[in-house]
């Protein structure tokens, strides 16, 4: 970026100033805080592990433009071990997960993934929307993996952590190598995603559907698609989002809606509507996630409302606290995804209200088959003697 860049020592940790909570929108706020078009997160703080923070400045020499270009986005692919993250939270239904992807260019503001980029020496803000990981060789892992002795099939996640269907996607087809191999082995598949581009790989999800080995969870934030476009910029529009459960629950394939995250004070008036337009759509479950704000994305999440929506900032964050026991996140199983206090429980009782009476509680459709699966053949063993994995 044309700004002059000034390193300084990591103690004290600085970041980009706050406005405050009454000021003008993002046209009269200090450069480093405007919103960059097609981005999410309106800053690059320094990761965490880091030694010093890097600050942009104006330093009187007319280097700061008045609108910053727009950032590139860079795919490495990375090499791959196992193809498995795996986790023993009760808060989530399955135990493993494979993401094809670190970073997600949809750029989310409110994503709790943000902060693994950190692990990667990059930044949780605009690094992890720009500087996105491949694992090419994911695929060809999870066959190894399905194929070792003692392997005990469960329902697999895909895209727990970020979306298996982001824009690298469309020419990389990871996603879809990995569905290959699951599909062939009669693997059930759990999808979670924003994207149309899901729709690509019916060919693959209604075979799967019909042996109950594929379900689909879409998730969406607010049907508003001023709102999606500020917090979710290349993410596909809410309306795209009904469309495609749309087009999924006529192809057979269960699909449910996830209203996540709910944002208190910002999306939260929003919750039956985005259940209904679900349920007309031909959605079969719900769930709901409390916005979760771990490490970074507290700053981050902070600046983004600062930048777009000055007023309401004080009362969003103020609400959230209320939900987390006086902080803006607590991560302790059993209340991370939903919260506590009176607030809290207000939106759970809406929730399930709401759920039972659009008929989104068919759990049964989304009770996945482990017992079709079929072991890989090992090096050495011939193909004929396990039949046709498609048979």
């Amino acid at each position: 970026m044309p700004r002059r860049r000034v390193t300084v020592s990591r103690r004290p940790r600085t970041s980009a100033p706050l406005a405050p909570a009454g000021a003008p929108g993002p046209a009269a706020l200090p450069d480093a805080l405007r919103p960059l078009r097609g981005r999410g997160a309106v800053t690059n703080r320094t990761g965490r592990f880091e030694a010093r923070d890097r600050i942009g400045v104006d330093d009187g020499w007319g280097t700061v433009e008045a609108e910053a270009p727009r950032l590139a986005t860079t795919v490495t692919p990375e090499r791959t071990r196992d193809p498995f993250a795996r986790n023993d939270s009760p808060d989530v239904p399955f135990d493993r997960s494979i993401n094809p992807y670190k970073g997600c260019e949809h750029g989310c503001v409110y994503c709790f993934a943000r902060p693994t980029h950190a692990y990667l020496g990059l930044s949780a803000g605009l690094d992890f929307e720009t500087r996105i990981f491949s694992k090419p060789q994911a695929p060809a892992r999870l066959r190894q993996a399905l194929a070792r002795k003692g392997y005990r099939p469960q329902v697999v996640a895909l895209g727990a952590n970020t979306d298996p269907y982001q824009p690298a996607e469309r020419d990389l087809r990871i996603t879809r190598a990995l569905l290959e191999v699951l599909a062939a082995h009669r693997h059930p598949v759990a999808i979670v995603t924003k994207s149309q581009l899901v729709l690509r790989d019916l060919d693959l999800l209604v075979p799967m559907a019909q042996q109950r080995l594929a379900a689909v969870m879409i998730s969406v934030t607010t049907l508003d698609r001023e709102l999606a476009r500020r917090m979710e910029p290349r993410a596909t529009s809410p309306a795209g989002r009904i469309e495609t459960m749309r087009r999924l629950a006529a192809a057979g394939v269960p699909v449910g809606v996830l209203a996540s995250p709910v944002v208190p004070g910002l999306t939260d008036a929003e919750l039956e509507g985005i259940l209904e337009s679900a349920a007309q759509a031909g959605c079969r479950t719900a769930g709901y996630i409390l916005l979760r704000l771990p490490g970074e994305v507290q700053g981050l999440f902070s600046e983004w409302l600062r930048a777009h929506y000055p007023r309401k900032a004080d009362k969003v964050l103020g609400l959230l606290r209320e939900m987390r026991d006086g902080r803006l996140y607590r991560p302790g199983f059993g209340t991370r995804m939903t919260g506590t206090g009176p607030s809290a429980q207000l939106l759970a009782q809406r929730f399930d209200l709401a759920r039972r009476r659009l008929g989104l509680d068919e759990h049964e459709a989304f009770a996945l088959d482990v017992t079709r699966f079929r072991v890989p053949p090992r090096p050495g063993e011939n193909l004929e003697l396990f039949g046709d994995p498609q048979s």
